[in-house]
């Protein structure tokens, strides 16, 4: 086994495609569909949006983007570990890639949505050791009892 890479992803490669359907169909399973907030490839593909694949030799386990709100303000959007590869500390891995960029773009603020069912504990739980604290909705979100808005402050 090699060491977890964090590389620009590339958005036609069928691992990738893969993990995107999988990310997708889980939060179509968990989420009402106006609650579902988590980008397409289409959407993945727009300028403000910078997208990253997490490989391990040929296997992709993991993907995570960053979108651009505000010179000063970004979004994680898309954070993603393949199932059979959880609990190896990937997620922790992408979150790390995702606030080092942050910060080298200079943002102050980094925000998140993401959903108040059981299924995403785990990611509630993983912003919050980072330090993420609740906050309401930010952008073009409104409130929703499905979602948890999220932000941590980077400094400036």
């Amino acid at each position: 086994m090699t060491a977890p890479a964090i590389a620009l992803g590339d958005l036609t490669d069928p691992r990738v495609l893969r993990l995107l359907e999988d990310h997708l169909a889980d939060m179509h399973a968990t989420s009402p569909p106006e609650s579902v907030h988590a980008l397409d490839v289409t959407g993945l593909q727009h300028p403000a949006v910078t997208f990253w694949a997490l490989s391990d030799g040929d296997d992709v386990l993991g993907c995570v983007a960053l979108k651009e709100l505000a010179p000063d303000h970004g979004e994680l959007k898309s954070m993603r570990t393949d199932a059979a590869a959880r609990g190896r500390g990937l997620g922790r891995l992408l979150l790390a890639h995702v606030l080092d960029e942050a910060r080298a773009r200079g943002y102050t603020r980094l925000s998140l949505e993401t959903g108040t069912e059981d299924f995403f504990r785990p990611a509630r739980a993983l912003y919050a050791s980072a330090g993420f604290t609740e906050t309401g909705p930010f952008a073009d979100y409104v409130l929703d009892p499905n979602s948890v808005y999220m932000t941590l402050e980077l400094g400036g």
